[in-house]
């Protein structure tokens, strides 16, 4: 790994390098997701509230599964379950909790709005934000290495013995394909099926990240590994339901854009 630390004190405080890489990546996923919704004609101005709210409860749902999943890690000392600073977060806890607030808010703020029409414009800047996060966020903290590798292509982690497969940087890479290939889907589909590129996002991503913890990290996980493989594929199933729901369906700019049928009270020619 390069030689950036993994921790800097300033003062008798201490500051975690990733933090701030994830922090970065947060900024720019809001901003280039409030872009977009306004692209696709949807209101901003709650936006940045919804935003905290997600922050929120993707934190505390994170916090929450690690917990559950490492049970036995914080059972008998309670002080340890607010300690985030020394690391503990469980990515699909995050992203339940936070879908869950985010469906009832999309519902109380944006009431006009489809919530096909909502993801499809959100999706594409979460998961440019998760690339962005984890080169920033992971790559630089204490054993955030894969499996221990002899291959050119390892790295060394703090807090981890040996060269490591660099599943952060790789995860990156995944998912910034992911963020491509959904930008032309969004181009190819433009003015088609809503509901389609959240779809795709959620099949893909969900799959890939059951497969790198399976194949990447295993049993080094210290969230759950087969908790996480198990919400992979079934993030992947929703988005196959997704998918099956929306693809028949046409847009409004479809529906506008067919020909009208001349009835009975045309006049005549």
């Amino acid at each position: 790994m390069s030689g950036v630390p993994t921790s800097f004190h300033l003062g008798p405080l201490i500051f975690h390098t990733y933090g701030f890489g994830l922090a970065i990546a947060v900024y720019t996923a809001y901003l280039y997701a409030r872009r977009r919704l306004i692209r696709a004609g949807v209101s901003v101005d709650p936006f940045a509230r919804l935003t905290i709210w997600l922050l929120l409860s993707g934190l505390a749902g994170a916090r929450l599964a690690n917990i559950a999943t490492n049970w036995h890690y914080y059972r008998g000392h309670p002080g340890r379950w607010l300690a985030i600073w020394q690391g503990g977060l469980a990515s699909f806890g995050g992203i339940a909790a936070a879908l869950v607030v985010g469906l009832i808010l999309q519902r109380r703020w944006w009431p006009g709005t489809p919530l096909a029409q909502f993801t499809d414009a959100l999706v594409p800047a979460l998961i440019a934000g998760w690339a962005l996060g984890r080169v920033l966020g992971p790559q630089f903290m204490v054993s955030g290495g894969g499996h221990l590798t002899h291959q050119w292509f390892g790295l060394h982690y703090a807090g981890q013995a040996g060269k490591r497969v660099p599943v952060p940087l790789i995860q990156g890479a995944e998912d910034g394909l992911l963020w491509l290939a959904l930008l032309g889907l969004e181009h190819f589909r433009r003015g088609r099926a809503l509901g389609v590129v959240t779809a795709a996002g959620m099949i893909v991503w969900g799959l890939v990240r059951a497969l790198d913890e399976r194949l990447l990290l295993g049993q080094e996980s210290h969230s759950g590994s087969i908790g996480v493989q198990i919400a992979g594929v079934v993030l992947a199933v929703a988005g196959v339901v997704t998918l099956i729901v929306h693809w028949p369906a046409r847009t409004t700019h479809d529906r506008d854009a067919s020909p009208k049928v001349q009835g009975s009270s045309a006049p005549p020619t």
